[in-house]
């Protein structure tokens, strides 16, 4: 089959999940266990993957030589919808020194004293790189929205604190995106929508696994209790947020095969409209190599 068959085909897949404008979302409309028809054992599920990390290899050897585009993943969902998982899976055949990881955690004191985008922003990928967030900037209207204490530790003005504060964040959040995308940032943004009961099925089996245990958090049990407010903020944040250039993919994870095939052609298929491919040498280069050539051909 042509590459370009392929792409064809991977994209009847990919199009239901990606979310370009908010008017009319409802997360409601999308099954956690959907997996668009698709029925393969596990063998076949993780031959498929392998092509598909090829393909993103492929592509970000491209991406890395041509030194002029940058791509930014952004992991959100629940606790144990995958996220860990899938970078893992999806970007195992990535050149390291070409992405960048970031796992954000409870803010410092000195995130504390800045912006709430500032921590975020500097770890934005160069040129050239891959940048994965594993959570973002996103928890400012996700976890602080659910747990307004948080907010409360910001230390902004109490003029500022208003009931306004929820729509300024998302459009502050859409207005930089944007921009982003206007400085050759490639933003693609993933919500693993994972359901209730697949969460405490993965909770129960790390439970029950010693070797499992370490991912296990009392507070994981926890923020269930809060479960209809966390699908409300992301409701909202996908809604206000998503754009032609900045899409979200409202990814069904409540099987794993089908999650991380799907990441893996999402990026692929955004990225192929890159038409990236390697920098092409001009004649002064040439005649370099040329040079080198021969002179490695007369060493003895």
């Amino acid at each position: 089959m042509a590459r370009q068959e392929i792409l064809d085909q991977i994209e009847k897949y990919v199009k239901p999940f990606r979310i370009t404008k908010g008017k009319d979302f409802r997360l409601k409309d999308f099954d956690p266990g959907d997996t668009c028809g698709l029925k393969m054992d596990k063998g076949e599920a993780e031959k498929l993957l392998q092509r598909g990390t090829v393909w993103v290899a492929e592509e970000q050897e491209m991406l890395y030589a041509q030194d002029r585009w940058s791509l930014l993943l952004i992991f959100q969902a629940m606790d144990a919808a995958g996220k860990d998982g899938t970078i893992k899976h999806v970007m195992s055949g990535v050149n390291p020194q070409g992405c960048q990881v970031f796992s954000f955690k409870q803010p410092s004191p000195e995130d504390l004293d800045h912006d709430f985008m500032w921590r975020y922003a500097k770890c934005l990928p160069e040129r050239g790189r891959i940048g994965i967030f594993n959570r973002s900037y996103y928890e400012e209207v996700l976890v602080v929205r659910v747990h307004e204490e948080i907010l409360r530790r910001q230390k902004l003005p109490s003029t500022l604190l208003s009931k306004r504060i929820w729509d300024e964040r998302l459009a502050d959040i859409a207005h930089f995106e944007d921009y982003l995308t206007r400085q050759g940032t490639v933003v693609l943004k993933f919500f693993l929508n994972v359901s209730r009961k697949e969460q405490k099925k993965r909770f129960m089996e790390r439970l029950d696994k010693p070797n499992k245990h370490w991912k296990f958090s009392a507070s994981d049990v926890h923020e269930r209790q809060f479960w209809s407010d966390y699908m409300h903020a992301f409701e909202e944040a996908i809604s206000a947020t998503a754009s032609k250039n900045a899409p979200w993919y409202v990814v069904p994870a409540d099987n794993k095969w089908f999650t991380r095939l799907f990441v893996a052609a999402a990026i692929v298929t955004a990225v192929e409209e890159l038409n990236l491919s390697f920098p092409k040498i001009d004649d002064k280069k040439k005649k370099e190599l040329a040079a080198a050539r021969a002179a490695l051909a007369r060493e003895s």
